[in-house]
């Protein structure tokens, strides 16, 4: 739990924008978003911290893009 607080705290330190949110067992999701990517930072309360970074390719897509995600996700 002392690394997840001290996390928190470093990016309120920084004044980096996150949200918290759990989406699997035994994990807590810290959610941050900056220009260019999106983190998903993983606390399990056995001390597992997991990252995943998601970085954008620059491109721009137009309204179009938004039929492509319906079609292809919803269920």
């Amino acid at each position: 739990m002392e690394k997840f607080i001290g996390f928190l705290e470093q990016l309120e330190k920084h004044k980096i924008y996150y949200t918290i949110s759990k989406t699997r067992e035994d994990y807590i999701r810290v959610n941050i978003a900056v220009p260019g990517e999106r983190w998903e930072v993983e606390f399990s309360g056995d001390g597992d911290i997991v990252v995943e970074r998601f970085k954008s390719s620059g491109n721009v897509e137009g309204e179009e893009a938004i039929k492509y995600l319906f079609d292809n996700f919803s269920d």
